[in-house]
This record gives structure tokens, C-alpha cells and sequence, in this order.
């Protein structure tokens, strides 16, 4: 990776380019710099897009998408990476591009689901709780996609963040991350693997990992309604900060109830023009039923 020292020539020695780089503002180097390391720039772009801002009264990173010298895309990139933030571009392998909070933090649906968490974070999280339930009345709500990611902007804020695939019977967080699903939360529970084998480390992400759903099991339901889920759930509250738990739609008995029970508290996801007021009654009626706590409600349109 190049590096330079503040105030170096960018092109080469050149007496211009030193006094054009003298210039920048310490934000604007710092960025310059780092799409020139990047590869997003080359060093004599900068005395470019340096002209090009001042005689239009842009910021360098506006000026340098103006001059089509990058994209919109490589300006977030670079953005994020100053800050730390952690930004997957086009060219990551193996990630569904459901996975928006990573590919487009900062488009409309970036956005959104960033205030969903900031609204998390006050209503429950900030609370003390650890743990949330994030389910459905019926299929095709895109809880899984909620679930997933609320995980990674989490994990993006500096949580130590942990993804429970608790669907057993159609799982999909696997999918969405890349990653594999022989064994999971349903060896665990049915006695065949260990907690620590089955939890997997998302390694494009800082402090994400995943417990995955394992093989469907024939009783989903009772296998959630155990004490060694209880007991799970117990050590990892011990081991994360944040617990997001990606349960079955209600009308699937699949054990959503339990895990609701589990974690105190669940986010409803629901579908418009499909989610039926009387369906989400019944789930909000049933979640109370076993003393957890309704914390909020989503409203998805695909």
C-alpha cells in the first residue's frame, strides 16, 4: 500500500503539486489520500480535482464523482474507511447482496434499517438487554432479512454481536452469509455438537459471528422448548453484547413463542398489503402470553 507525508508531492516533485497539496484541508488529504491508495485515483488526479472544487465550491470528494474520476460507490468506501466503518464494496465473494447494511450502508434502505437499530437501541438495548427475537405471523416478510441486517450494523458499531439462525426448519441466515450449515443450533440442542464447534466468526465483519440453524430436525419446537436452550442462551448473553435471534414465522409451530420466552423480548416484522390485522393480533397476543415483551414493529414493502 503507498503511503506519503503530509505535504508531499503527490506527482512526483513537482513545485505545483507540493503548493496544491499544502493547500487541502486536513479532511480532504486524508481522503484523497486514501482513494489514492485505494486505487480508486491516481496521485495526479488530485491537483485536478483540487482546481475542479475550488473554482466550483465543492468538497473534493463531490468534485472528484463530478469528474467521473470515481463513483458515488468509491466515495462511500472511502468515507466509511476513514471513519472505520466497516464497507464491503461490489467485488466481495460468497455475500448475498440482501446484506444491504454491508453493500449499501448508505443508501435509502441503509439508512432505515440504521434508525431501526438507533430506535433498538433506546427502546431496548440501552435497557440492558442483550437479547431480541425478531419474528413474523406468516412467511415472507423478510424477517431473515431484517434479523441479518440489524446483525451487521450492530457488529458495524462496534457491538460484539452474535446471529441466531433459530428457523430450524428453513433456515437461511447460512445462505445469506456464505456460509455452511451441516451442523448448527439443532446439533447443539439434540445433544450432537458443542456450542463453541458450531458458532461461526463472519470474517469480512468486525465482531459479528453466526450460530447457524444445522440440519432440520423433525420436532423443532420441542428442541426450543428444552432447557438447553434456556441454558445457551444464558452463556452467550455472558459472551455478547448484542443477541439477535431469527425465529420461524408463528404460523409455521416451529417454536417462535419459545425463543421469544428466551430472549425477553421480540420485534414483529410485517408485510403490507399481507399481513393481515387480525394475524398480527394473534402473534402479539401470543408472545405476551409467554411474558415477553412486544419491543417494536416493522413494516416491510417488497
Amino acid at each position: 500500500m503507498a503511503s506519503y507525508k503530509i505535504g508531499e508531492s503527490l506527482t512526483g516533485g513537482s513545485d505545483k503539486s507540493v503548493r496544491h497539496t499544502c493547500d487541502l484541508n486536513a479532511s480532504s488529504k486524508m481522503l484523497g489520500l486514501s482513494l489514492v491508495d485505494q486505487g480508486k485515483l491516481k496521485p495526479h488526479d488530485i491537483e485536478t480535482i483540487l482546481g475542479y472544487s475550488q473554482e466550483r465550491g465543492l468538497r473534493f470528494g463531490e468534485a472528484a464523482v463530478k469528474l467521473r474520476l470515481i463513483s458515488r460507490e468509491d466515495l462511500d468506501e472511502a468515507v466509511a474507511a476513514q471513519f472505520n466503518y466497516p464497507y464491503l464494496g461490489k467485488a466481495a465473494q460468497g455475500l448475498s447482496k440482501e446484506l444491504v447494511a454491508a453493500f449499501q450502508p448508505f443508501s435509502v434502505k441503509g439508512e432505515a434499517l440504521r434508525t431501526l437499530r438507533s430506535q433498538l437501541l433506546l427502546r431496548w438495548f440501552s435497557e440492558g438487554e442483550k437479547t431480541l427475537a425478531v419474528t413474523a405471523p406468516h412467511d415472507g416478510t423478510g424477517t431473515s432479512y431484517i434479523t441479518a441486517n440489524l446483525a451487521v450494523i450492530c457488529s458495524q458499531m462496534g457491538e460484539r454481536t452474535l446471529l441466531v439462525d433459530a428457523d430450524l426448519r428453513g433456515g437461511r441466515q447460512h445462505n445469506l452469509f456464505g456460509v455452511k450449515n451441516e451442523i448448527g443450533l439443532s446439533g447443539v440442542l439434540a445433544g450432537r455438537a458443542t456450542l463453541d464447534s458450531v458458532i461461526k466468526p463472519l470474517a469480512p465483519f468486525r465482531g459479528l459471528s453466526l450460530l447457524p440453524a444445522g440440519a432440520p430436525p423433525p420436532n423443532p419446537g420441542e428442541l426450543l422448548e428444552a432447557n438447553e436452550f434456556a441454558n445457551i442462551m444464558d452463556r452467550l448473553r455472558d459472551e455478547y453484547s448484542v443477541i439477535l435471534c431469527d425465529t420461524p414465522p408463528m404460523n409455521s409451530g416451529g417454536g417462535t413463542a419459545f425463543v421469544a420466552a428466551r430472549c425477553g423480548g421480540a420485534l414483529l416484522v410485517l408485510r403490507k398489503h399481507r399481513t393481515q390485522l387480525s394475524a398480527a393480533s394473534k402473534l402479539i397476543e401470543k408472545i405476551r402470553s409467554y411474558n415477553a415483551e412486544i419491543v417494536g414493529s416493522v413494516l416491510t414493502i417488497f
